[in-house]
């Protein structure tokens, strides 16, 4: 049994309280008088995750152990393993392997809820750092790779789904698809909103923009989109643009996009097949396309914090809305029966603590 006392973000918001923790759950909730101690809310929640500690899920092998052990120490406790567009093959290997970690996670990793598929069903207009390896959509060739690793997001950019067939057999599967990488115009993204895509894959990048006479995909998104990925590295979206997207966007959440980078000092890494270099908090490609992060969901908390957001409503961004999203009605939430993943900060919002499942780090 563990026991934890301070400042903890509930359903009701902040209140001073003792929370009590059995196994991996929260099994008691205690108001008690004060109103100091660390602040402690849910464990972030990451559904675009491609690397960290200098691991690539593409890597296959243990990379993926290696990429839940790093950002787990930052505060995120539960992630997506995320693909890049790459030869089937390629592909295959790291589901497979990836699916052989999630099986035997230690209490030092965050746990691997599934795959995010980026690629291979993707536009070549709209690449960014995603190699030029794309493919369009293929039933069979995804029921395959379903029985290789679980599926619980795919990005697929409707020019390579042009009559929705995927999109809707995916969805009869529980499986969340998302538009990316694509450069559909208006009406095309707003008619994938309304007969089977669920979100959006980091919003304003990699789509066509939004212009007053000629909205694109970023202004379907805002008019009529219910889920979206944000990056909030304050490199890829302006503070401007993020607010925008969350007041049109009922569920906008934050994701890192992290690449192998992410964690480690300047340098040169690999992503999937191509050569990126971080330097600062950025990571591009030789020609300058940003490629990635290097953010962890610790520092997408304190940016969205910075441009403005309260601690409440950075924590949902951060945790909740991502749970939400994927039906993980125990995770995501400081309750009784929850999951006990927590992370523990101090008031200036450093990292002092994180709890996966139940266990202190």
């Amino acid at each position: 049994m563990t026991v934890i006392e301070g400042q903890a973000l509930t359903a009701a918001g902040f209140s001073h309280a003792r929370l009590t923790i059995e196994g991996e759950r929260v099994v008691r909730i205690e108001p008690v008088s004060g109103n100091g101690g660390p602040l402690i809310i849910p464990g972030f929640i990451d559904l675009h995750c491609h690397g960290g500690g200098g691991a690539d899920i593409m890597e296959g092998g243990d990379a993926a152990s290696r990429v839940a052990r790093s950002h787990a120490k930052t505060g995120t406790t539960a992630f997506l393993a995320t693909t890049m567009t790459a030869p089937i093959e390629q592909i295959e290997r790291a589901l497979a392997d990836a699916n052989a970690v999630s099986k035997h996670q230690q209490d030092d990793e965050a746990a691997l809820c599934g795959i995010h598929l980026e690629g291979p069903f993707i536009s070549r207009d709209r690449l960014g750092a995603q190699p030029d390896c794309v493919i369009d959509a293929d039933i069979a060739l995804v029921k395959r790779l379903m029985g290789l690793a679980r599926l619980r997001v795919v990005t697929c950019a409707p020019e390579a789904d042009p009559d929705g067939g995927l999109t809707r057999w995916l969805a009869t599967k529980g499986v969340r698809v998302q538009l990316g990488h694509s450069s559909c115009d208006y009406e095309t993204a707003r008619q994938c909103f309304s007969s089977g895509r669920h979100g959006v894959t980091h919003m304003f990048n990699a789509m066509t923009p939004l212009h007053h006479r000629n909205p694109g995909a970023v202004g379907a998104a805002l008019a009529h989109a219910d889920f979206a990925e944000l990056i909030p590295d304050l490199l890829h979206v302006h503070p401007g643009a993020m607010r925008a997207a969350m007041r049109a966007i009922p569920n906008v959440y934050a994701v890192t996009d992290a690449t192998p980078a992410s964690g480690m000092p300047d340098g040169h890494y690999r992503l999937g097949s191509q050569s990126v270099q971080k330097c600062g908090n950025g990571v591009r490609l030789a020609d300058g396309t940003l490629a990635g992060s290097s953010l962890t969901m610790h520092q997408a908390f304190r940016n969205l914090v910075s441009i403005g957001l309260s601690v409440e409503e950075a924590a949902w961004r951060t945790s909740t809305i991502a749970a939400d999203y994927l039906g993980l009605g125990d995770r995501g939430r400081i309750e009784l029966g929850a999951i006990a993943d927590l992370v523990i900060m101090d008031g200036s919002l450093d990292l002092v603590g994180v709890v996966i499942r139940g266990v202190s780090q």
